[in-house]
């Protein structure tokens, strides 16, 4: 895959735009492979046999996204670093990923509150690079907002059919809410790389308003309450992660880094 001059070449004032790219697209591409791995751990494990297969198909569209990104990573980067060795040679602190992405799965109701918040999240995102200079960004986000769509539609029935359903979903839904949201303010945290990448990148805060809209509307309408944290999460695309990030890593780079080099 070729790179083209409009994303790597010089950015306003004369500083290139590669090496800021490279952070952008590692961020995005890590949000999509950690929450594809957790996803992952719902296989033969959720409510119901449905649910196996939808959240098992979510993962792999979340990791078809993943391998584009950090293809496209690798090739400007330029260390000889595909895919594979992106994903499964890095440490806990190369990782760029928000730290919502990285928290353990929970019960179902949690598991449905974070993909409320992540998928919502990344409708707004891949509708906007739908416009962005770089054309693998802009083409990769013509197929994944259809993606996110689904995920948002997914997980929006779930939270209206707990939350407004018996009091038992309710208040677990609920709990899963309050469990999620303390990692909300960190997706529209206003972030450098962006800012390096004007008509490539989009400005996280920018994405706050018309998400906000959506999820606030859908937590109304499944009778339950936008919580409000005491705390909140930060850190992630610097490489500042909860602990459960260790723990995710080992099993999803087991394989790899014990046979180094080994194709199937």
């Amino acid at each position: 895959m070729s790179t083209p001059a409009a994303a790597a070449g010089p950015a306003p004032g004369g500083t290139s735009t590669t090496e800021p790219l490279v952070a952008y697209l590692l961020g995005l591409g890590d949000d999509a492979l950690v929450l594809a791995q957790r996803l992952g751990e719902w296989i033969t494990r959720a409510p119901q046999i449905e649910e196996d297969v939808a959240l098992a198909n979510i993962a792999l569209d979340l990791l078809g996204q993943a391998r584009v990104l950090l293809t496209r990573a690798g090739e400007l980067e330029g260390a000889g670093r595909d895919e594979d060795a992106l994903a499964f040679g890095r440490d806990e602190r190369d990782f760029r990923n928000v730290c919502l992405v990285e928290i353990p799965n929970g019960d179902f109701a949690v598991t449905t509150a974070r993909q409320l918040v992540f998928s919502a999240y990344q409708c707004e995102l891949w509708s906007a690079l739908r416009d962005s200079a770089d054309p693998v960004l802009s083409g990769l986000a013509g197929k994944a907002v259809k993606e996110a769509a689904y995920h948002r539609d997914h997980a929006t029935h779930w939270v209206l059919r707990l939350g407004d359903g018996t009091d038992e979903g309710h208040r677990r839904m609920q709990a899963g809410l309050d469990r999620v949201w303390p990692y909300v303010d960190e997706l529209f945290a206003a972030d450098d790389v962006a800012a390096h990448l004007a008509g490539v990148a989009v400005d996280p805060p920018s994405l706050r308003a018309p998400w906000s809209a959506y999820v606030e509307d859908v937590v109304a309408r499944a009778t339950l309450t936008v919580p409000s944290p005491t705390w909140h999460a930060r850190g992630g695309r610097r490489g500042l992660h909860t602990e459960h990030l260790g723990h995710l890593l080992p099993e999803m780079q087991h394989l790899h880094r014990a046979h180094p080099g080994a194709r199937w």
